[in-house]
């Protein structure tokens, strides 16, 4: 305050904020990590991409599954919320509900990188014999047997 007038802050121009709410959107899918200060301070627009957040990780067993009778019940096009699984279902183990709900949207890092900028959803579950492992659908065997296991980390998206 000076001689008691407040100081406003500087509103961004238009094709300033623009391009900063088109840059959030363009990286929704992302996982984004911490912005150190300095980062901060250099570049005001990344306060803006860094203000999404998420949720719980995990470090879980990734296995993959397609429609087949001998990988699922009797109904191995209908999930455990009862719509179709198509790319981008994941089922997780029953540990994993607790922290992930069905709805849940998340992020899942491989260390291949395959996965990057995708976002799931929890639509399924898993056999009551699994724990910590989760299962992403593929639209094929081939797929799936491609995919194997893997050590991956899930995260959620809020």
């Amino acid at each position: 305050m000076n001689g008691g007038t407040l100081a406003l802050p500087q509103v961004p121009a238009p094709a300033l904020a623009s391009a900063a709410l088109q840059s959030a959107v363009d990286n929704a899918a992302l996982p984004v990590e911490p912005l150190t200060a300095q980062q901060a301070a250099a570049d005001p627009l990344m306060l803006l991409a860094a203000s999404r957040r998420t949720g719980a990780s995990r470090v879980v067993k990734a296995t993959a599954y397609n429609s087949e009778v001998g990988q699922t019940d009797n109904s191995p096009f209908i999930t455990a919320t009862g719509t179709r699984v198509r790319p981008g279902v994941i089922a997780l183990s029953r540990d994993l509900l607790r922290v992930f709900p069905y709805g849940t949207r998340v992020t899942i890092q491989d260390s291949a990188g395959l996965l990057r900028g995708r976002t799931f959803i929890v639509e399924d579950t898993m056999n009551v014999r699994m724990a910590n492992t989760i299962d992403i659908w593929m639209g094929s065997r081939a797929q799936a047997l491609r995919w194997g296991s893997r050590t991956v980390k899930i995260t959620a998206v809020r």
